[in-house]
């Protein structure tokens, strides 16, 4: 096993192990590195991602995107990826106080959260805040594929706006 010197160089070495798609490598290091240095921030992030998107285990998950906030509330990678998670468990509150922070921190994709809200409050069927929210991520966006996506959002938020009018009935007399 290879020598490291700092947390650093330990973290990278995990980064690069996952990124080779070396999942248990890198999860190896990143408990690691927690055990040594509980408070270093981006292991957290890291961990998160693992818990999210390769373990499915969202509390988990959860718990290190918060930490990761709390510890570092400057670094943006995070509040994207815990939003996302927040907004797919449905997590109200918590959607509105990561969103909230994430627009008031610099570098932070405004275009990816403004989606997420959008996504949020259509998952709530609350279709005309979903579309603000859709509106504002389609004025942030900039990369092509990202505002095809958002298109895609408006025209199924519209659709299925005119499938419950199509069902409303109204008794007169």
């Amino acid at each position: 096993m290879d020598n490291y010197y700092s947390i650093e160089e330990k973290y990278l070495q995990a980064v690069d192990e996952l990124s080779f798609g070396e999942t248990p490598k890198g999860l190896n290091i990143l408990n690691q590195i927690i055990t040594d240095e509980p408070f270093f921030a981006r292991a957290h992030y890291q961990l998160g991602m693992i818990y999210y998107y390769k373990i499915q285990d969202y509390q988990t998950a959860g718990y290190h995107f918060k930490t990761c906030m709390e510890l570092e509330p400057s670094f943006p990678d995070n509040y994207t990826h815990y939003l996302d998670l927040v907004v797919f468990l449905g997590m109200d509150k918590l959607v509105s106080t990561i969103s909230a922070q994430a627009l008031t921190t610099p570098g932070v994709n405004k275009a990816r959260t403004f989606e997420l809200l959008g996504l949020f409050y259509e998952k709530q069927k609350d279709w005309n805040k979903s579309l603000g929210y859709y509106q504002e991520a389609f004025m942030e966006v900039t990369e092509k594929d990202e505002r095809k996506d958002i298109e895609d959002s408006f025209k199924r938020v519209r659709s299925k706006m005119k499938q419950k009018q199509a069902y409303l009935y109204f008794i007169t007399e």
